[in-house]
């Protein structure tokens, strides 16, 4: 049995010795730890770093290509390098090294084929209420849609068994975390939590410049995954909302038409109403589309990990891939 910790990278070369450092190379169970760096565009030292670390396995993009390209270089590789479980964990050491073993045990149990680490948000200091606030209604948003049980489920500390990795296929990039729990839940991947620690903060998050910005970014991703997920459901939600601001606008003329008689005047509404009830139309028909091209989503993605099961089988390489002990 392999385990590969990958740790994707930009320009981490302040933070990266201290997250390998804390990190396991022996965990019970698997016969071989190995590390990979999946290094996202990064300017500075990070890969001499990696390398200078001991780590064994680089993947090197050549130039930013965001969160969720990184993690999916990162998991081909480690699929491509052999490996039974895959551990994904950041760079700036906010993630207990110690607790991988704790993380893989539901796997090596049988109990489960992802496991998120939970970092109990409310108790973290460093997080605002704001933010604390905004990821407990975009957990239950994905819970909800996933039909998971997962609290945190913007931790990026995880672990995944072979098949669960084979199926993962996300592209969006600030919410690929919560992405990818919805795509788990919806292909019946069992999946479990367990509580970890987190170390102090090392430097300010990169995801956002601001918590105004976290919470906007964040807020447009939940939407969209949910639209994404559950088109008919969202599109469908929102029509009916319009559908009752149509109705309201129609009620002046509706009740003076019936308890006086009157069907003049009122035009205005007559218009308003009129608009309102033909966005509501467009707005449910779109859920049909989107329903029909979730089903696409769907093909694509089996057709997808197909591809990668073939791959495996004839032995192609990781693209982008240096072995760790190659000289710069």
């Amino acid at each position: 049995m392999k385990l590969i910790i990958q740790i994707p990278c930009l320009d981490e070369e302040a933070t990266l010795p201290a997250t390998i450092a804390e990190l396991p190379r022996e965990v019970e169970g698997f016969d071989a730890v190995e590390l990979l760096v999946v290094d996202d565009g990064s300017t500075d030292r990070t890969v001499a770093v990696a390398r200078e670390c001991g780590v064994e396995h680089v993947v090197r993009l050549t130039n930013n290509k965001g969160l969720a390209a990184g993690f999916q270089a990162g998991l081909d590789a480690c699929l491509k390098l052999g490996a039974d479980v895959v551990v994904n964990t950041d760079a700036d050491n906010q993630y207990r090294g110690a607790d991988v073993a704790r993380l893989v045990a539901p796997i090596l149990a049988g109990d489960a084929d992802m496991v998120v680490g939970d970092r109990r948000v409310s108790g973290i200091e460093h997080f605002s209420g704001t933010k604390k606030a905004l990821q407990r209604l975009g957990s239950w948003v994905v819970r909800k849609v996933s039909a998971t049980e997962v609290t945190d489920t913007t931790s990026g500390f995880r672990a995944y068994n072979r098949e669960a990795a084979l199926q993962l296929l996300v592209v969006d990039n600030f919410t690929y975390t919560l992405e990818s729990l919805v795509q788990a839940g919806k292909m019946l991947v069992a999946v479990d939590e367990v509580e970890i620690g987190t170390n102090e903060q090392t430097r300010e998050s990169r995801l956002a410049g601001s918590t105004g910005a976290y919470v906007r970014r964040n807020a447009g991703g939940i939407l969209r995954v949910y639209a994404r997920y559950e088109p008919l459901r969202a599109f469908a939600t929102a029509a009916v909302a319009v559908l009752l601001l149509a109705l309201a606008a129609w009620a002046p003329f509706l009740i003076d038409w019936i308890f006086n008689g009157d069907s003049t005047g009122h035009i205005q509404s007559l218009i308003l109403g009129a608009v309102l009830f033909i966005a509501a139309v467009q707005l449910f028909a779109l859920g049909v589309i989107g329903d029909l091209l979730a089903g696409q989503r769907v093909m694509t993605q089996r057709v997808f990990e197909r591809v990668r099961r073939v791959e495996l089988a004839l032995g192609v390489p990781p693209s982008h891939y240096e072995p760790g002990d190659r000289e710069e």
